[in-house]
């Protein structure tokens, strides 16, 4: 596949996830709903996370079974310096540029929650269009298109993910909306870019690990968020309904191949 054919599509695969980004706006919400669908995308990120330690053990244990113990060891600990630096630097980005209040039992603002879930799926798909470019630029253009379509799939369910943190709580602008679509989904495109022509393992696990320490904090935030005594119910529902959806979305992406 040509690189200028790769790119658009990568672009494509990424910029779906601007179809689950305006429910954002919906009114009239009440608390109950609020926290189901909140609770919805809080289960679709905590499948996100368990998948996300998935592909993290592939080149790790690849190297173990191929009796490659230096590079196992180096992907290892690539893998812990960036979880760390994530969830740290998340927690400093929150406190020096959020602004958040210190006091105990204030909770972060649904629209910071919602720009963090953004940095940290944009991360994690920044990961994906690497595989995107890597095996264009392999020559599997098959499978290449495979992962596009799986991918622009999987990106759509995670701009409902963004905005859940934000219903019946704040109603985003459209230029909101475009700003977090583009720091959540235009990795996808970058990711392409650099992986058409830049093969490695160690970038894969790097953004992989910093994308799974971003989602250590942001679910612990989510969670924080909808801890209320008459949602509990409605949030466990919500958690389960989010976890279903996305499980089964991928056992669909891999019945078809991806």
């Amino acid at each position: 596949m040509s690189f200028p054919k790769t790119i658009l599509l990568g672009a494509i695969a990424g910029l779906t996830i601007f179809l689950g980004l305006p429910v954002g706006r919906i009114k009239g919400m009440s608390e109950k709903t609020r926290s189901f669908l909140s609770m919805t995308s809080t289960g679709i990120l905590l499948f996100l996370f368990f998948d996300i330690f998935r592909q993290l053990a592939e080149p790790i244990e690849s190297g173990l079974e191929a009796k490659n113990l230096t590079g196992s060891l180096l992907l290892l600990i690539v893998f812990i310096l960036g979880f760390g630096f994530s969830l740290l630097g998340l927690i400093f980005f929150e406190q020096r540029f959020l602004h958040r209040a210190t006091a105990s039992g204030q909770k972060t603002k649904p629209s910071h929650l919602a720009l963090m879930i953004a940095v940290g799926i944009g991360l994690h798909n920044f990961s994906e269009g690497l595989a995107i470019g890597q095996s264009a630029g392999r020559g599997a253009i098959a499978f290449a298109v495979i992962l596009i379509i799986g991918f622009g799939l999987h990106n759509a369910t995670e701009g409902f993910g963004i905005v859940g943190p934000l219903m019946g709580t704040e109603q985003p602008s459209w230029k909101f909306l475009g700003l977090v679509g583009l720091i959540g989904g235009g990795p996808t495109f970058l990711g392409t870019l650099v992986g058409y022509y830049f093969i490695s393992d160690i970038a894969s696990v790097l953004f992989l690990a910093l994308a799974a320490g971003a989602l250590v904090y942001i679910l612990g935030e989510l969670f924080y968020l909808n801890h209320q005594p008459g949602t509990k119910i409605q949030a466990g529902w919500g958690t389960l309904a989010g976890l279903l959806f996305a499980f089964l979305t991928d056992l669909i992406l891999t019945f078809g191949g991806v």
